[in-house]
């Protein structure tokens, strides 16, 4: 399945071809639109901050985005309904002068056994969580907001996060049916964080977030030839985030490239008081620059 280029929301219009489209920006700057299968973040970024597209345009772009692929894939299983609102205040909030960070108005899917209290479900996949209610954000979700993501949508997963059954079937949920491999027709996505990897593959979201007991991310990062980080148990919380092994279950990002991925986990990484394992975090908590241990 070849990827469509990026939509241009603002001149309802597709930029197809092999390169970018030149067009007008905010102050006459010279606007280029990057293709969604290999957006990077400085290219989203680059784009906001020069008036070229707004996070309103963006997630009416990814949402078509996933309006195209996903009756054939699988990978997401439901759309954020406030997510054009979150945009428009994120897009107030720069236009009056102030960014959150390097993910302010970029939207983000994640894996829905990873709770957001809002009007979304959190079922890992299963019937029998449809409906139910959660207390507050899960902290990794309640990071990415406080740092301006949007979060787009849930995505599809291996039900109970693999561990429904011992004959459980990569990819499947009773509720969003069986993720299919970004690649070829039918490919096995190989992992429980199967709708996040072809997510991210297929640009369906800036990048998205994973869980990993026992490869949840690694694999289908590898098989979907994006970058996943499993960070070690305890650098990521895990509170409201649906458990298997308190010893072994960690959340992280999948996206395009190594930088973006490490942005991600920069945001979401940390201590959190509802979850006695990140207290063990080296250094007195105090993080690392990622961004700069990469180079």
């Amino acid at each position: 399945m070849r990827p469509s280029y990026i939509r241009d929301a603002l001149l309802a219009s597709v930029v197809a071809g092999n390169g970018a489209m030149a067009l007008s920006g905010r102050n006459g700057t010279t606007c280029t639109y990057p293709k969604l299968y290999d957006a990077k973040l400085e290219d989203l970024t680059g784009g906001l901050e020069s008036g070229c597209f707004t996070s309103v345009d963006l997630v009416k772009t990814y949402l078509a985005r996933i309006d195209e692929v996903n009756d054939q894939l699988h990978a997401v299983l439901e759309v954020n309904p406030d997510a054009l609102d979150i945009a428009a205040q994120l897009d107030a909030e720069r236009a009056a002068g102030h960014t959150r960070g390097p993910l302010h108005g970029i939207p983000i899917l994640v894996k829905d056994n990873i709770a957001t209290c809002d009007k979304m479900n959190n079922t890992a996949g299963s019937y029998a969580l449809l409906g139910a209610k959660v207390p507050r954000d899960s902290p990794t979700v309640a990071k990415l907001r406080a740092a301006g993501a949007v979060i787009l949508g849930k995505t599809n997963l291996s039900q109970w996060a693999q561990y429904r059954s011992n004959n459980g079937t990569s990819g499947w949920s009773s509720v969003g049916g069986q993720v299919y491999g970004p690649y070829y027709p039918h490919e096995d996505p190989y992992g429980s964080s199967s709708g996040s990897g072809v997510a991210s593959a297929l640009g369906l979201a800036f990048a998205s977030l994973g869980t990993e007991t026992h490869g949840s991310i690694v694999m289908p990062s590898n098989r979907a030839h994006c970058v996943g980080i499993k960070p070690s148990v305890g650098l990521t919380s895990r509170y409201l985030v649906v458990p298997i092994s308190l010893h072994q279950d960690t959340v992280g990002p999948i996206a395009r490239s190594v930088r973006d991925a490490a942005t991600v986990l920069s945001v979401i990484a940390g201590a959190d008081e509802y979850d006695s394992y990140t207290s063990a975090i080296p250094n007195g908590g105090v993080l690392p620059d990622y961004l700069r241990a990469r180079q």
